[in-house]
């Protein structure tokens, strides 16, 4: 059998040999694969150790592995929130010699979870509202560099937690086709059509399972894609017309796009014969505005509504010690080592597989925020950070690898009871799993 394996990876891992890939993906024994909860898939999907980490290995044929694998590294590259390609594993045999499907292997993304994982009982409204933004948002950022979908749905996307809200990762692109000229407007209702489609159907089938708030109107819910979707959609791409002596409508334009989360690569500027009108229009636009600054200030590199949180604080910081004419990076790197780093560093070891340390941080704000609002006061950060990681931090699920709640595409073993987090036993949905 290993003479006839075929591996195509970028970098192999030599621990890519240890997986017993002459046994069928559904046969693997429960030392071979890791428990994690994972979206409805129409193919068999199953997660493992390798070297370290976790993977995501997914049986299907090998045309359509080598496919999915071209195209993830296309994405990649192009800086689309996906899962990393790690493989293609082709030449697969049992032990009678009778052949196995090709299996794609990705990387797990950590802190990311399904849809179906984001709670404990029950969805709220406004919890599925914040994951049909997020999508939108993917959606648009996809479309924007010519990647036609196909399939759009919550199940095919992974979401991580970014300050309150969510941030989409593409995870299935079996179906996706990439345009290097762009789509077209029927390309992109096509895809939005299915969003629409597919996401009824996902919160009608938790309304079915009894796991849906009453009251929620699932098509309202799905309708919010197509919303959420034309109206940033608009904002990055929309033809504005303003009189010549308006031109802080151009400063304007930029500006709002930032607070989107968008740069402007390039700006198509027209005006009339006369000299009276101008017409601009974006050329190029980039996802990841506040990331950058942040990236470039700290070298933390988080998702954007974490970097909006993480700048906000910083230039607070910077407010508060009078440094607002002192050099930018600077502060930053002042602001790193007295205030970011001191919160991180002051969670105990054993409770960092809970959320990603700017997640962390973003949360401890929020605990002060309250902290204070309840006292009248302002309350010391370690006074909050003591408060945030006994009340709150410690009774939270590990969401680096998270092993529950169960869903209804994967079997969990038993687990020993002193492995199962506090709090997912509890009747009440607990707040901290619907934000």
């Amino acid at each position: 059998m290993s003479e006839a394996l075929r591996i195509t990876a970028s970098a192999v891992d030599p621990g890519l040999l240890t997986l017993p890939w002459s046994t069928p993906l559904a046969e693997w024994s429960s030392r071979d694969i890791v428990y994690l909860p994972k979206g409805l898939s129409r193919h068999l999907v199953r997660f493992a150790n390798l070297s370290g980490r976790v993977v995501a290995i997914k049986e299907t044929t090998e045309e359509m592995a080598r496919r999915e694998y071209e195209m993830l590294g296309n994405l990649g590259r192009l800086d689309v929130p996906c899962v990393d390609r790690v493989a293609v594993i082709a030449g697969r045999q049992d032990a009678a010699g009778e052949p196995l499907p090709a299996a794609l292997v990705t990387s797990h993304l950590k802190f990311s979870l399904p849809y179906r994982a984001l709670f404990t009982q029950v969805l709220r409204p406004d919890t599925a509202g914040r994951l049909v933004d997020a999508l939108a948002v993917l959606l648009v950022r996809l479309h924007n560099v010519g990647f036609f979908w196909g399939d759009v749905s919550l199940s095919n996307t992974l979401f991580r937690r970014d300050a309150g809200a969510f941030a989409a990762y593409l995870v299935d692109a079996e179906t996706g086709e990439l345009h290097e000229t762009g789509l077209t407007p029927g390309q992109r209702e096509h895809d939005l059509d299915v969003a629409r489609t597919n996401i009824a159907g996902e919160i009608m089938d938790l309304a079915a399972g009894g796991r849906l708030e009453g009251g929620v109107d699932a098509l309202q819910i799905a309708d919010g894609i197509v919303s959420s979707y034309r109206s940033l959609w608009a904002a990055l791409t929309a033809e504005e017309s303003f009189s010549s002596d308006e031109s802080w409508h151009l400063t304007e334009r930029v500006q709002k796009l930032n607070a989107l989360g968008f740069d402007i690569g390039e700006m198509s500027i027209q005006t009339t014969p006369d000299g009276t009108r101008v017409s601009i229009q974006p050329k190029v636009v980039d996802a990841g505005h506040h990331q950058r600054r942040l990236l470039r200030l700290t070298g933390l590199d988080v998702e954007e509504n974490q970097a909006r949180r993480l700048l906000n604080d910083l230039d607070e910081f910077r407010a508060r010690i009078s440094r607002l004419g002192d050099d930018e990076e600077m502060v930053a790197h002042e602001w790193l080592t007295r205030v970011f780093e001191p919160v991180v560093k002051a969670i105990p070891f054993e409770l960092r597989a809970k959320l990603e340390p700017a997640e962390v941080f973003h949360q401890v704000l929020e605990h002060r925020w309250y902290m204070s609002q309840a006292r009248g006061k302002s309350v010391p950060l370690a006074e909050v950070l003591t408060s945030y990681i006994d009340d709150v931090l410690r009774h939270r699920r590990d969401e680096a690898t998270i092993m529950g709640p169960p869903t209804e595409t994967t079997a969990l073993p038993i687990i020993a009871d002193d492995e199962i987090p506090e709090d997912d036993e509890d009747d009440e949905v607990d707040w901290r799993d619907l934000v």
